[in-house]
């Protein structure tokens, strides 16, 4: 039952990144959302699960996926943030737990901003509009919208233990 379990999400979830192909201007909401089908698995089986699912989807979605800068930003961050949710929700300290979070995430931005620039050949002047202050500014707003995405990302991780998971346990037999 865990590897159907698995095997089903992983499915939708590289179905979704599929969808970049159709919906170009989703090019940061679809990796969003395809990474949002590893909560039952982190919830139900476990992070190592999540992380397993993440890797099958991220080489699926590289592989498959039209729109390679979706993919590349499902392989960077949004694919793993969830099951990562999970481990750093350990940490104790709210305020280092936010540090950490934010450390993270702007990481992979960086390193999102350079491989896309330096092996998806996307140029960097189609992006500076406000000068040398854009990467900053984006950064910035970058930033706000991670702070966003990660309060959304927990209410969505407590609705589901709240309205879903006593169902899915029930059908798959689990614990």
């Amino acid at each position: 039952m865990k590897v159907a379990l698995c095997g089903v999400l992983a499915a939708l979830s590289t179905a979704v990144m599929f969808l970049t192909g159709l919906i170009p201007v989703a090019t940061l909401a679809l990796p969003a959302i395809a990474g949002c089908f590893l909560i039952p698995v982190v919830g139900e089986i476990g992070v190592p699960w999540g992380f397993g699912v993440y890797a099958v989807c991220g080489a699926l979605s590289f592989l498959l996926a039209p729109d390679r800068e979706a993919a590349l930003c499902y392989l960077l961050f949004f694919g793993y943030y969830p099951a990562l949710t999970a481990v750093l929700g350990r940490i104790r300290n709210r305020t280092l737990r936010v540090v950490v979070k934010l450390l993270i995430f702007n990481a992979a931005v960086v390193l999102e901003t350079l491989l896309s620039i330096y092996v998806l050949h996307i140029p960097w002047e189609s992006i500076g509009a406000l000068g040398k202050a854009t990467p900053f500014v984006l950064l910035a707003l970058a930033n706000l919208m991670f702070v966003l995405y990660d309060r959304a990302l927990d209410g969505l991780i407590i609705l589901y233990f709240r309205k879903f998971s006593r169902q899915v346990r029930r059908v798959l037999k689990l614990k």
